[in-house]
């Protein structure tokens, strides 16, 4: 059969009301023709069912609140995050979940110490300028009496690869690369290169450390951590990032042809040895519960705020969405099964761990809530062909709620980090549920990753939207994958 019409009939009570005030249906693409049997009629029922539940449940808000109040801040490997592995079991059990579990994986820890950097005045006599910075993750200590050197300043990572000159010798480099403000992150993911590859850049050019224009859109007086990398053949230098606004500072200063000095002080421990976990729980299969729809967020998170919305907002809802599905009292034909991975933030540990443990369990799809909490507004996959027309009316059903289906790079969805390190590895298919993230980089990564950067209203789509897919994957009558990647 063909998906059904979605006229508010369909839907009861404050479920119909909700559905009609969540966002004008998106602008509808024709259907591909199916190349298999559709969706069953009672398949298709019980998503509306979920839909219209998910209008008034506040599961998602209650699990956010509660893991950032009772934990808060939990890097990877931190008694937090093993405080943090406790409360998600109990969280699970709580939804009615089964075959909750903790699987431990050993990993490498980065510990953040005290860091200050100040820009001095031209003259001696001038005041000094504290910058608010953040060492950048896996950074390396600087010498205990600090680094004082001028600085090197670059408008983008990409002028300093362009530069073949010693200007950056015997000095702090710089990198002033800008954040663009977009929906989708792609702004985000042209920007995270000065972050993931600065302070390599800088070493080949004889640089004592390496500064960067936080990666974010804000223009408050934060700083943005998050990961960097090294070379085993290039020195490892020291890293940070420093506010917006003291970033401005600096590139005025250099417009004028001022001479640019900066102290830094940074202290860190990396290759602590530690223990962190992936935290799983299930609703079981029927016919073939061999197979697993797989939908996940990572736990743990950086150490600056709570990590409200990176990754707080999506353990959440893909928790409240396998939950819904348990409260319904629906069996699903193969096994839902909710997984909050470890060490996202800095190594994919628990990707990869889980990867290496599962990877030959036949997974009909992979996703990831990892991009706040903001409204659903795009479905994308990576599945093969004849999955897709089953995919697209998935979509369909979501579009009173705002969804449109993505007919840009058709099929080539990226369903998040995690989820898209295990994709590639294993050629697993995979969704994407985009969510606006117009705002998300503002907080990402900061001291103001907090609660109330969530807007709790927003929560109840994205469990809808989750619920419905996982759901319709697990009971659709033919396997998504594999997939070229």
């Amino acid at each position: 059969m063909r998906a059904p019409s979605l006229n508010r009939r369909h839907l009861v009570g404050a479920g119909a009301a909700w559905l009609a005030g969540c966002a004008t249906p998106a602008q509808q693409t024709p259907l591909l023709p199916l190349r298999s049997a559709d969706f069953l009629a009672a398949d298709w029922r019980a998503a509306q069912r979920l839909m219209a539940a998910a209008s008034d449940d506040n599961t998602a808000w209650r699990l956010v609140q509660a893991l950032c109040t009772q934990v808060g801040a939990r890097p990877a490997g931190s008694s937090a995050d093993a405080r943090a592995v406790s409360w998600a079991l109990s969280a699970l059990q709580g939804l009615g979940l089964a075959n909750g579990r903790a699987e431990a994986l050993p990993m490498k820890a980065w510990v953040r110490g005290p860091a200050s950097a100040v820009l001095l005045g031209p003259q001696p006599q001038d005041p000094m300028h504290h910058l608010v910075m953040a060492a950048l993750g896996n950074s390396v200590a600087a010498p205990a009496a600090g680094i004082e050197a001028d600085v090197a300043w670059y408008p983008t990572l990409q002028a300093l690869q362009d530069d073949r000159s010693d200007r950056a010798r015997g000095r702090i480099v710089f990198i002033d690369q800008k954040t663009q403000r977009t929906r989708d992150g792609r702004g985000y993911g042209l920007a995270v290169v000065a972050r993931l590859n600065g302070a390599v850049e800088a070493a080949r050019r004889g640089a004592l450390a390496v500064g960067i224009r936080s990666i974010g859109t804000d223009s408050e007086r934060i700083a943005h951590t998050g990961a960097m990398r090294y070379r085993v053949d290039v020195p490892a230098i020291p890293a940070f990032a420093v506010s917006v606004p003291d970033a401005e500072l600096m590139a005025t200063r250099q417009a004028q042809g001022q001479t640019l000095r900066l102290r830094l002080k940074l202290q860190a421990h990396s290759g602590v040895d530690a223990t962190t976990h992936n935290v799983i729980a299930e609703l079981p299969g029927s016919d073939l519960a061999h197979e697993i729809v797989l939908i996940g967020a990572h736990l743990d998170s950086w150490d600056l705020g709570l990590g409200a919305i990176d990754d707080g907002a999506g353990v959440a809802i893909v928790s409240a969405a396998a939950g819904l599905m348990q409260r319904l009292g629906l069996q699903p034909r193969r096994t839902v099964r909710v997984v909050l991975f470890g060490n996202e933030e800095n190594g994919f540990d628990g990707a990869r761990a889980y990867g290496d443990r599962y990877g030959t369990v036949p997974h009909q799809w992979v996703g990831e809530s990892d991009f706040g909490a903001g409204r659903v507004w795009q479905m994308n996959c990576r599945v093969q062909p004849d999955a897709l027309p089953l995919v697209q009316r998935m979509a369909r059903l979501l579009s009173p709620l705002g969804v449109a289906w993505a007919t840009d790079r058709l099929n080539q969805g990226s369903p998040g980090p995690d989820a898209g390190v295990l994709m590639r590895r294993h050629k697993w298919p995979a969704v994407q549920l985009s969510q606006d993230g117009t705002n998300y980089f503002d907080v990402h990564h900061t001291v103001h990753d907090t609660l109330d950067r969530i807007d709790p209203a927003t929560l109840p789509q994205n469990v809808a939207c989750w619920a419905v897919t996982a759901w319709l994957a697990a009971q659709s009558p033919v396997s998504f994958g594999p997939v070229v990647v």
